[in-house]
């Protein structure tokens, strides 16, 4: 290569290569990309999140007019726990419950519109996806209206006799459940649907043509093959399910209150801001634990 650099043109000039790319700078593009997204997580995640940690250990005895000093009163966490546990439990029971409710609604629902909808398809998607296009809060004041004792469901189940006299859905744990099914239910039907449409039909035909049986060949074929989409969205669903405070807030009373109401008053009606974020970061650390459980279960080779 040195040597033809030096050979003659026909002009009389000699033959110079161009000059090599400058690797340094390739390797340092996908880090300038990056820059951006980073910067954003950094300056409204992990700042926060910072921020919200040091308040976790300031002294408890602080108030906003006297101001907060950082003691590392680490007692704020166990304080906290020991004060609202019964709203820790009754938030992941409460989003167990929405999400089994959920599962079994969402996974025929998702399998249908994948596999046997045909030119419905695209339709039924925007019914699944419609109501987001709404408010939560508009959507759970809907679902107010409709569960009151004046409404037309109440009145509907007593006239047949479901509900007694006094009987009520408003402001039960039944109404709480229903909002996070109602509400959180697309964020389970669309990853289930992303992994039902891929799925082969020739699959389950070589299933049938090995003499399956239809509950065999879904055991077999079709939820294996679907878990990634199942593993995707009961996380999507119950992550924020279990955080959610508008549902209670909305559809029950206090005996229904989940952790998030919780934080939510230490923060802006308390004014408690050290057990507010205690109190938040052992709901993240409650969740991470049930996730990595989870995962670790499920297989984390299955959402990849």
């Amino acid at each position: 290569m040195t040597a033809l650099a030096h050979v003659p043109t026909t002009s009389g000039q000699s033959a110079v290569p161009p000059p090599a790319p400058r690797r340094g700078r390739r390797r340092l593009l996908p880090y300038l990309l990056l820059l951006p997204g980073a910067a954003w997580l950094f300056l409204f995640f992990a700042l926060p999140l910072l921020q919200l940690a040091a308040a976790s250990l300031y002294d408890p005895s602080g108030s906003l007019s006297t101001g907060y000093s950082l003691t590392w009163a680490f007692g704020n966490y166990p304080d906290a726990l020991q004060a609202y546990w019964p709203h820790f439990v009754r938030s992941f029971v409460y989003s167990a419950i929405a999400l089994v409710i959920a599962l079994l609604m969402g996974y025929p629902l998702a399998y249908g519109i994948a596999q046997k909808a045909g030119r419905w398809k695209n339709l039924l998607l925007v019914c699944v996806v419609a109501p987001m296009f709404t408010s939560f809060l508009v959507r759970t004041l809907a679902w107010k209206t409709i569960l009151s004792d004046n409404g037309w469901l109440v009145g509907l189940l007593r006239d047949v006799h479901l509900l007694g006299a006094d009987g009520r859905l408003l402001a039960t744990p039944f109404a709480v459940v229903l909002g996070l099914t109602y509400n959180f239910l697309p964020f389970l039907v669309l990853p289930l649907y992303a992994s039902l449409e891929r799925l082969d039909p020739r699959l389950l035909e070589a299933a049938s043509d090995l003499y399956a049986s239809s509950w065999a060949a879904f055991r077999r074929v079709t939820l294996p093959l679907s878990m990634p989409g199942l593993i995707a969205g009961t996380l999507l669903f119950f992550i924020p399910a279990t955080g959610d405070y508008i549902n209670a807030e909305l559809l029950g009373t206090p005996n229904e209150y989940m952790i998030g109401n919780v934080i939510d008053s230490a923060f802006l009606v308390r004014l408690d801001y050290p057990q507010g974020a205690a109190l938040s970061f052992l709901l993240m650390a409650a969740i991470l634990a049930v996730v990595f459980l989870y995962l670790r279960r499920a297989g984390t080779e299955e959402v990849l």
